[in-house]
Parts: C-alpha cells; sequence; structure tokens
C-alpha cells in the first residue's frame, strides 16, 4: 500500500490537543478556524499522496543529472508537480500576506510539510529551503529586498538555497573564505566556492535566490567577521524579472547515499554581483533565522520518514505469512500467520508508533510555540513562547532523527530479507533520513547547543519553566485515576530530567569536557521526558473523548499506544541519566594515537 497521509491525527493533533481555535484573536489564526484547517490538511493529503508520492521512488532511482553548462535537470516529473505546488499556492501558506502569503500559523504549514517529507523528502527540500530564504530576507533584508525578493519566493516562483558550507570547513563557519568585494554601485563582487548546497541548481523555478555567507575584505577574523548576501542565479531587471545571468554556477553534483532527487550542488561564485542582507559582520545571526527554521524541518523529516516507514512495514506485517503464532494459529486455513501475530514484530511497530505519535505532536506543539512567540499580544507569553522555541529546536532535530532514523531500521528489520532489497520502500526512507542526523549542525553539535548555550541561557529560565509547566499539570490532573500511568511516568521522567540538568549545571562547570560526554544522553533524556508530556496531553484529551461516550477506536488506540510508551519506552530516562552521571573521565582517558 503506498503511504497514507495521516490527516486525522493531524485534525485530531490541531482541534483536540491543542485546540488552536482557542487562538482566534490572534494574527493569522483569525483566518484558520478548524473548518478551515481541515480543509486544508484534507486536500493537502490528496495533493501529497497522489502527486508528490508517485514520484518518490523515481527521484531515487533516476537522481538528478548535471550538464555541462552548468545547469541541472531534476527527475522526471519533478517540473510539472513543482508548477502544480506553485499553482496550488502551497508555498505561500505561511507567507506575510503583504508579499503574497496565505498568512496561516507556522503549525498549519508545518501539517502540510510533514506530508509533503513523508510523501517525496528529496522533492519537499526544495521548497522548504526556499521558506528559509524567504524568513531570513523577511528578517534582515532592506524594504527594497523584501518588496523585490519576497513576493517571488513565498509563491515557489523563484527558489532559494543557503550557501554555508566550504570545502575545508563544515560546523566552523569561522573559518570560511569566501570573500566580498565592495563595489561603487553598492553591490559586491563575490568570490569562493560553497559545497552541499541543497537545491543550489535545478530547472523547476525561473531563477534561484542565493543566499550566501561571505567576509568582506578588512572584516574581522572567525564568525565575528561574516556578511550575508542575496545572489541571484538571474539578476533582476528594472521590472523585477530574472535578467543577465550572474557568474555563480553549478560546478558539479554529489553523489549520495539518499536525498537523490534534491541536487546537491558544488557552488562556484566567480565574482558573482551580490547585495549585503541586513549589517555588515552580522550575517551569521540572519543566517540562524534560516538555520533555526530549517532545524525544525529536519526535526521534521525525522517523524516524516518514520512515518512513510512505519506503514510500509505494517502492511508487510499484515500480509507476509511466516510461522505459527505462539499462543495458536490465527490464521487456520492458510499455511502460516500473518508476522504480526509475532510480539517481536509488534514491538517494533508499537515503538515506531509511539515515537511517530508523540514525536509529531512535540512538533506541532513546538511549531505552536513560534506562532505564539510572534503574535501573541502579551509580552509575557511572546517571551515563554520564544524560550520553548529556542530550548526545544536543538531536542527537535536531535532527538526526532535519531529515534526517526531508529524507526526506518526497524522498517527494514520488520521486512527481513525483502527489505534490504530495492524491490520495497523501506530502503530507501532509511537511506534519504540518514542525512537528517548531519546536515544543519550534526546531532551532536545540537546536544552541546542544548547542554552549553540553551540551558543557560536568561539564568535557565526556559527550562525552569517547562519543570513548572509539567509540575502543574501534573498536579492539575492527579486526582484522575484514568490518567495516572501518564503522570506518574511523567513526574518521574521530569525528575530525572531535572537531576541531570542539576548535575551537568554543576559538573559542567567544573569540568567542559563532562558537559560534552553527558549531551547526547542529556539530549535524548529531554526528547523523551517532552513526548511523555506529549502522550500524557494526548491521552487526556483521548480519555475525554472516550468518557463522553465515543466508541470509535481511533481514540482507545491513543491510550494503548500512550501506554506503551509510559511503560516500554519512558524508562529508558533511567538509563539516559545514569550514563551521563559516570562523567567524561574515561571517555577521554585513551590518547589520540589509541584509537
Amino acid at each position: 500500500m503506498p503511504y497514507q497521509p495521516p490527516v486525522r491525527d493531524h485534525v485530531f493533533l490541531l482541534r483536540d490537543v491543542l485546540e488552536i481555535e482557542k487562538y482566534a484573536n490572534l494574527p493569522g489564526f483569525a483566518e484558520a478556524s478548524m473548518d478551515v484547517v481541515e480543509q486544508i490538511i484534507e486536500e493537502a493529503g490528496r495533493f501529497t499522496g497522489e502527486v508528490l508520492a508517485p514520484l518518490n521512488s523515481v527521484g531515487d532511482k533516476e537522481g538528478c543529472t548535471w550538464n555541462p553548462d552548468h545547469t541541472v535537470k531534476t527527475p522526471t516529473g519533478f517540473k510539472d508537480a513543482y508548477a502544480k505546488l506553485v499553482e496550488g499556492g502551497w508555498p505561500a501558506l505561511g507567507a506575510e500576506p503583504a508579499y503574497g502569503g496565505q498568512g496561516l500559523p507556522h503549525v498549519v504549514n508545518l501539517s502540510f510539510s510533514e506530508m509533503s517529507s513523508s510523501a517525496n523528502m528529496a522533492f519537499s527540500m526544495y521548497p522548504g529551503l526556499t521558506h528559509g530564504a524567504y524568513s531570513a530576507i523577511l528578517n534582515g533584508g532592506s524594504d527594497e529586498q523584501k518588496d523585490l525578493y519576497l513576493p517571488k519566493l513565498a509563491s515557489g516562483q523563484w527558489g532559494g538555497t543557503m550557501n554555508l558550507t566550504e570545502p575545508h570547513c563544515g560546523t566552523d563557519l569561522g573559518l570560511l573564505r569566501t570573500k566580498a568585494v565592495p563595489q561603487a554601485d553598492g553591490s559586491y563582487k563575490i568570490s569562493g566556492g560553497k559545497i552541499w548546497i541543497s537545491g543550489g541548481e535545478h530547472d523547476m523555478a525561473e531563477n534561484i535566490v542565493h543566499l550566501v555567507l561571505a567576509r568582506i575584505e578588512g572584516a574581522p577574523a572567525g564568525t565575528r567577521g561574516i556578511s550575508l548576501f542575496i545572489v541571484p542565479k538571474f539578476i533582476p531587471d528594472a521590472d523585477g524579472k530574472p535578467g543577465a545571468r550572474n557568474s555563480v554556477y553549478c560546478d558539479g553534483l554529489e553523489e549520495k547515499m539518499g536525498i537523490h532527487g534534491n541536487a546537491t550542488c558544488v557552488i562556484r561564485h566567480e565574482e558573482s554581483v551580490g547585495w549585503l542582507v541586513g549589517e555588515e559582520n552580522r550575517g551569521l545571526s540572519l543566517m540562524f533565522v534560516m538555520m533555526n527554521e530549517a532545524r525544525i524541518g529536519v526535526g521534521l523529516q525525522g517523524v516524516a520518514q518514520a512515518e512513510a516507514a512505519y506503514q510500509a512495514a505494517a502492511t508487510f506485517a499484515k500480509e507476509r505469512l511466516q510461522g505459527r503464532s505462539l499462543t495458536g494459529p490465527k490464521n487456520p486455513d492458510g499455511p502460516a500467520d500473518p508476522i504480526i501475530v509475532h510480539p517481536d514484530v509488534r514491538r517494533m511497530l508499537m515503538d515506531s508508533r509511539a515515537i511517530i505519535e508523540g514525536g509529531r505532536a512535540f512538533l506541532f506543539w513546538t511549531a505552536l510555540q513560534g506562532d505564539l512567540a510572534h503574535a501573541h499580544p502579551d509580552e509575557s507569553v511572546r517571551q515563554k513562547a520564544g524560550d520553548y522555541m529556542a530550548l526545544m529546536t536543538p531536542v527537535v532535530k536531535g532527538f526526532l532523527t535519531d529515534r526517526g532514523l531508529k524507526v526506518c531500521s526497524d522498517a527494514v528489520q520488520v521486512h527481513g530479507g525483502s527489505g534490504f532489497t530495492e524491490h520495497f520502500p523501506v530502503s530507501q526512507y532509511m537511506r534519504d533520513v540518514r542525512i537528517a542526523l548531519i546536515y544543519e549542525g550534526t546531532n551532536g553539535v545540537q546536544a552541546l547547543d542544548l547542554v552549553g548555550r540553551k540551558l543557560a541561557a536568561d539564568g535557565g529560565r526556559a527550562v525552569m519553566s517547562f519543570f513548572a509547566d509539567i509540575d502543574a499539570f501534573v498536579e492539575a490532573n492527579s486526582g484522575d485515576e484514568t490518567l495516572k500511568p501518564f503522570t506518574e511516568g511523567l513526574a518521574q521522567a521530569k525528575t530525572e530530567l531535572q537531576d541531570a540538568t542539576m548535575w551537568l549545571m554543576q559538573n559542567g562547570l567544573m569540568n567542559p569536557d563532562n558537559a560534552g560526554a553527558a549531551s547526547t544522553d542529556y539530549m535524548h533524556l529531554f526528547g523523551l521526558t517532552a513526548l511523555a508530556y506529549m502522550w500524557a496531553q494526548i491521552a487526556k484529551t483521548a480519555q475525554a473523548k472516550v468518557a463522553a461516550g465515543e466508541t470509535d477506536p481511533f481514540y482507545s488506540s491513543k491510550l494503548i499506544i500512550g501506554r506503551y510508551y509510559v511503560q516500554r519506552i519512558l524508562p529508558e530516562t533511567g538509563g539516559h541519566l545514569a550514563k551521563l552521571k559516570s562523567g567524561s573521565e574515561l571517555m577521554m582517558a585513551l590518547p589520540a594515537e589509541a584509537f
């Protein structure tokens, strides 16, 4: 069975769990009644399921083609699908109405993005990065730059990229060498090479707007001397249409283990014409607007590929006949039982659903914080929501992609030998998702960001607020016996996370290697606790439906999967706490030459 967009799950989260209609007085939400949102999600399901999903395997097998004239041809069907994407107005869902967007909340746009990524991750990266470029210019560009570029980027008529990485430096952007030379007319000549530029060249949009990090001559060394520039493939003419060809070229494509349908380009700037965005030497802070949005999008990819892989595995498990149930035949008229009767197969499928559905709720909840930080009239609400966005971004990116890879791996395992072949889709999901643990800052970097910067920000205000919210939820629901497994599990996980936080504050300052050694375990402990909080809210909502007489198994299934999460997955918090408290001594004991 091909990928089926989980429309009902998305509607349930937005309408019943997050209750987005209670924010109807806020900008964007006023136009997002649940009737409208439900229609958008249903149509998104149709578009992604019918237009994008059939091209996923095509893109994987065919890939992109580089031509000697520095152009790139995308896989068969991609260009037509992109035209339909633009025609349908999908890129403009979350963009500002002032620039041709629909102005809907980011959390609604996230729903479409998840389905798009599940259906075709490689394709969905093109509009995803374009929206990131849009956001960077929106936050730092001049009025003239916004008027010229944002309507085209918002619609998807023009594509967008991030030009960060260079051959000699990856995460350490302070080492970049691309230079920018000021010109008399206010523009700059950009020279240097960039690698791993997703969507850096393709045949789907009439123009591509590169956002390029470069160093102006005489700028300070390191990250303090980095500026951000707009470098369009075609320089807009007086009417704002693509004009003269700029001297920015794609010199080749990377051969990758996955996302073959996305053009990952080697880009050469040969005195290409660019324009400064914002102030000199402040480019990295502007680029982080784009990167932080991209990190949420990468966390989404972890959930999205996990969803598609789980669906494939569940279908296979119900159809594949092999062996007999330990408690007696369940398919007595057949030669064997379907493998879904076996507890270990159930373990992998239940693990997957518990992570996917809790992870999706965490994604949507985090996106909602971003909307509140942007639109809420109460300064204290904006501050708290902004704190949560900053704190949760590395957890969303790192934890959900680590777990997404595990789900995809389990989906291959459910398929057995068939999963290791290219006759079934799960091998592609696993190959595609693997990059999500690496790009936009590796998961190790995300963990370091969490413990090194985000925890300590504003005196620990964000994490203390998170602890307080969990305490308040547990206290408010402590008298509900039906929710007892959820509130007790959540309270225990929160206690362990708080213990880990205090240990880090004491031991990380004493020896920074302790913080580094503990960081990944801390990130996973945090992610497990966050999902416990999400599952508690889902369970409360589902239990209320059941108590009101709702007999739809959708709700009883939520309670079963949520209890499974608490019993079978959440106890991992204790292991992560024990490991992080062991410190860094043994981890750092071997000399480098002993490896």
